[in-house]
């Protein structure tokens, strides 16, 4: 994991992860040298009388004092820089390969916990380089060096250690390990509050009108409370450790006076000594306390690494390929206006499709079907049908299981996915809109968009009659999800957006559902206007809004039920009838 992720720690920031190291170890150095000086002072200075050498003494304590704030505070600035650093590249690489994520991956990992992942886990990473840096170098330095000078100044008090130090491993040894699968489910639960919290504020409209808020206070306590739970097991591991390591560090000071008192008794050791020993033994055994707090936020780390690299090395199940071809434009004759038109024909050949491999039923069967340029193209059925499924496969969100989809006669997978959503506009029944002016969101579908031609598109989607009573017009802002405008207007946005781009394929998936009939009739007029005569597919609940398309698709259980005008539909077909009796009435059948 540690390697993988090192990669991260990029450029200019590898000065401050050299340099911090270098800064604990003058601290740490600093505070070695302390108890050997008091010791000096007091078995040279005091216990001689000789006050210049406590003066002496003393200023270099004080000196090798200053030199060591300077070292902890260089430490804890460059290791800051360092950590903020690494996180900030951890969450781009984490953002830029989600970019290059399908939909198949998105279902996988879920929305909130990307977001848990891109947040929460990268903060576990930044705190972990932090620690290494500062205390993974100070803890084993101050450990090893207190150790080193203790049996420097006295062999026999350190003996004490071959005690201590073993009983405190074994006990870490025994606690540790039991962390990592706890802090794993730590994780866990804070997807779940995150879940539920995002739910809620998406959804508060729902939740006020159907008066849900004790409901959802509790929803999201159970998320709440089962997170502290799980939280509260591993801090009583921590805490289980912490009285361990004070019962160790006391019982060995009190073997250090009884033992050092009878050395001195004896005058094989004197008073400074003992102090100085005992400084060092404090040293030694809170540098393992700190050991344990270190090895705690490394474990917890470890998860929240682990999770971050499930991110990084998640490979996109939809790849460009790396010879793609280049899409054939068809030129034919357009029936209705008599006039030759150039555009992409659409093919299913024979296609199967589920959204996962080990799906027992296939959400598409054996979908055949081609569309011409200029054609307008009706997609109707119930609940469940297949009918977004369906067009999903066009723009290659998902890949086909079986069969193929072809846009000017190239199988959609040897295309490049750049080349191929270029000449594809998707307009979603879920009105998806970004905060900043209308103009950025409009530029969407078209870099450097001019406002002639934002204005053009916006009256083909009569979204003008809103845009034009607006004191900033194409610059009024936007708020976070267009909640500054109804549900009917986010939808003309997202449309106008689409017909900015002027794509080759338009796919508008039930994307008028909140406009009234007027208007729809006046959308459905514009878009029998286009200029650029390219394919429309329209998903639509309404009759209306596709009687007049030149293919009507009807769609049951992921299959065709039935092809063809609204007349012959009408004729052949019982679940259209059926349809079209329940939306128009009997009349309406008698009519054809």
């Amino acid at each position: 994991m540690i390697a993988k992720l090192s990669k991260y720690i990029q450029g200019s920031t590898w000065f401050f992860v050299v340099i911090a190291p270098m800064l604990m170890v003058i601290e740490v150095v600093c505070d070695l040298m302390q108890p050997t000086l008091m010791a000096n002072i007091i078995d040279v200075g005091v216990a001689s009388g000789n006050m210049s050498e406590v003066w002496r003494t003393g200023g270099l304590m004080i000196s090798v004092a200053l030199l060591g704030v300077l070292g902890g505070v260089g430490c804890t600035a460059t290791s800051s820089v360092a950590a903020m650093r690494f996180g900030a590249a951890l969450r781009k690489g984490m953002f830029d390969n989600i970019q290059t994520f399908s939909f198949k991956e998105i279902d996988r990992f879920k929305t909130s916990s990307l977001i848990t992942r891109l947040t929460n886990d990268v903060t576990q990473m930044q705190n972990m380089l932090r620690s290494v840096l500062c205390m993974m170098v100070r803890t084993p330095l101050l450990c090893a060096g207190g150790l080193v000078m203790a049996i420097m100044m006295s062999r026999q008090l350190s003996l004490i250690f071959a005690v201590a130090i073993p009983v405190l491993l074994i006990g870490l040894m025994v606690v540790i390990p039991k962390t990592f699968p706890l802090f794993g489910k730590m994780q866990e639960k804070i997807d779940r509050v995150n879940t539920v919290m995002r739910e809620n504020l998406l959804g508060v409209r729902v939740v006020k009108a159907f008066v849900g808020q004790e409901r959802e206070k509790k929803r999201f306590g159970e998320a709440n409370e089962d997170l502290m739970n799980w939280t509260m097991r591993a801090m009583k591991i921590i805490m289980t450790t912490m009285p361990m390591v004070t019962l160790v560090m006391n019982l060995s000071v009190l073997a250090l006076l009884l033992y050092g008192g009878v050395l001195t008794m004896h005058g094989d050791l004197e008073i400074g000594k003992i102090m100085a020993f005992m400084t060092y033994m404090m040293q030694v055994l809170s540098s393992l306390m700190m050991v344990v707090m270190m090895l705690m936020n490394v474990s917890r780390a470890k998860v929240s690494g682990d999770r971050i690299l499930e991110v990084l090395e998640a490979k996109t199940s939809i790849e460009s390929p790396r010879a793609p071809k280049e899409m054939q434009r068809d030129l034919m004759l357009d029936e209705k206006t008599g006039r030759q038109v150039s555009g992409l024909d659409v093919e299913f050949d024979h296609v199967s499709f589920r959204y996962n491999d080990t799906d027992p039923e296939y959400v598409l069967k054996d979908i055949s079907f081609k569309a011409h340029p200029g054609q307008t193209v009706g997609i109707i059925g119930g609940t469940g049908s297949g009918k977004s499924s369906f067009i999903n496969l066009i723009p290659r969100l998902y890949d086909v299981s079986e069969g193929s989809v072809r846009i000017g006669g190239v199988d959609v997978r040897e295309l490049s996915l750049d080349d191929l959503r270029q000449h594809i506009g998707v307009v979603l029944q879920d009105s998806v809109l970004f905060s900043g002016s209308i103009a950025d969101n409009l530029r969407w579908g078209k870099e450097g968009a001019t406002e002639k031609e934002m204005a053009d598109a916006a009256q083909m989607a009569q979204a003008s009659e809103f845009i034009d009573k607006l004191p900033e017009g194409f610059e009024a802002y936007v708020e976070q999800r267009g909640k500054n405008f109804s549900g009917g207007q986010k939808q003309r946005l997202s449309l106008t957006r689409t017909f900015v781009k002027d794509p080759d394929i338009l796919i508008l998936d039930d994307s008028t559902s909140a406009v009234d009939m007027a208007t729809e009739a006046r959308i459905q007029q514009a878009l029998r206007q286009r200029e650029k005569q390219g394919i429309v597919f329209i998903i639509a609940q309404r009759i209306s809004a596709i009687r007049d398309a030149d293919q009507i698709i009807v769609m049951e259980g992921g299959e065709i039920s039935g092809v063809g005008t609204h007349e012959e539909l009408v004729r052949s077909n019982e679940i259209y009838r059926a349809i079209v009796a329940s939306q128009l009435g009997e009349e309406a059948l008698e009519n054809v």
